[in-house]
């Protein structure tokens, strides 16, 4: 049942959310809660409020369009307390699916008694960039795909494919979506033991965590198959056969194929080589400045229309040894150049933060 307060706080938080509210950091009650607009529309402020003997906390989610209890998400723009240590419920109805909202929790500590805040407290959590600071919750799996749809397909294609001379080839590099329930699966985690099928969308943060054999049944859902090597080649180079999706000549920056910092180096902190048995790790790929959505770079698009041959992940391609192309988002050379980058160093049964996938079929 909500309370009279839980509604007088949906009030304050619907008025806040449709702008009636003040956006800057301005002193309130301890019963308000409001928001506060940071770069790219992020929320990176902590605010804390008590009523009565209740803790609340503001935490983003995405909807799935229906109103259920919520587990409590941890938006990487948010610094609180991971989920272990906090419980909760939704105060609010989700808004349409794929709508992101924010929504407050009735919280309670498990970690034993706590100082509560109130809203006046706030801070605003900004790093020296200015962006927001990185918090990843490993055993909290966000699902930023839900409500994503697939493009129609072209030249007699199925949707989300187009035709490249006798076959189709996603455009994307592939999401999943779980066969039983239709919801999308959580790209940071391995899909072991899920009946998943391949899904070609734009926007979408796309599956890594993979190996050669989950990627082929994947496909298979779909209708569809894991491309041959000649087939990922051609649709990488172009009816002319040049070096990169876009040209024979390096355009650097026009794809997502180069990082700084290692991202096992930069989330653990250190070059001692145990870091490489942490491969698999599902925050890797919620690093800043890491994996992007599906079509982020528009220049990284070849001649007729595919994006991301390059770049962002690996892709498995049919070989039965297992064959990986395309380099990824933290470098694109060691094994070659732009659509000619392939390594044959893992088996089929190989999986890692980097490992990823595109589908093929016949018209």
């Amino acid at each position: 049942m909500v309370s009279c307060t839980d509604r007088l706080l949906a009030a304050l938080f619907l008025s806040a959310w449709f702008g009636l509210l003040p956006a800057g950091p301005v002193a309130q009650p301890a019963e308000v809660i409001f928001l506060d607009w940071c770069p790219e529309n992020r929320e990176c402020l902590e605010w804390t409020a008590t009523v009565g003997a209740e803790q609340y906390r503001l935490y983003r989610g995405v909807s799935s369009g229906l109103p259920a209890l919520l587990d409590i998400s941890i938006d990487s723009c948010l610094r609180s307390t991971h989920e272990s240590a906090w419980s909760g419920r939704a105060v609010f109805e989700a808004p349409l699916p794929g709508g992101i909202f924010w929504y407050l929790v009735t919280a309670e500590s498990t970690m034993g008694e706590g100082s509560p805040g109130d809203a006046s407290s706030g801070a605003r959590l900004l790093d020296s960039a200015g962006d927001c600071p990185f918090e990843c919750n490993p055993d909290y799996a966000p699902n930023p795909n839900v409500g994503l749809v697939e493009e129609p397909g072209s030249g007699g294609c199925p949707d989300g494919m187009l035709a490249v001379d006798t076959f189709c080839i996603d455009k994307y590099e592939a999401a999943l979506v779980q066969v039983d329930t239709g919801q999308p699966w959580s790209p940071f985690f391995k899909p072991d033991g899920v009946r998943v099928r391949a899904v070609s969308q734009p926007g979408a943060i796309p599956q890594a965590y993979i190996d050669q054999t989950e990627a082929a049944a994947a496909c298979a859902e779909a209708g569809k198959r894991l491309c041959s090597d000649a087939e990922w080649l051609r649709a990488c180079r172009g009816p002319t056969g040049t070096t990169y999706p876009y040209g024979d000549t390096l355009i650097a920056d026009a794809c997502n194929d180069t990082r700084a910092t290692h991202p096992l180096v930069e989330y653990f902190g250190t070059t001692e080589p145990w870091i490489w048995t942490e491969i698999d790790h599902p925050c890797l790929n919620q690093l800043p400045a890491g994996l992007e959505p599906t079509g982020t770079h528009s220049t990284c698009e070849t001649f007729e229309g595919i994006f991301d041959m390059v770049g962002n992940l690996l892709e498995w391609t049919a070989t039965p040894t297992g064959t990986l192309r395309g380099g990824y988002y933290v470098e694109s050379v060691m094994n070659g150049s732009g659509c000619l980058y392939v390594t044959t160093a893992h088996n089929v049964l190989h999986s890692d933060f980097g490992t990823g996938f595109r589908c093929c079929s016949d018209p």
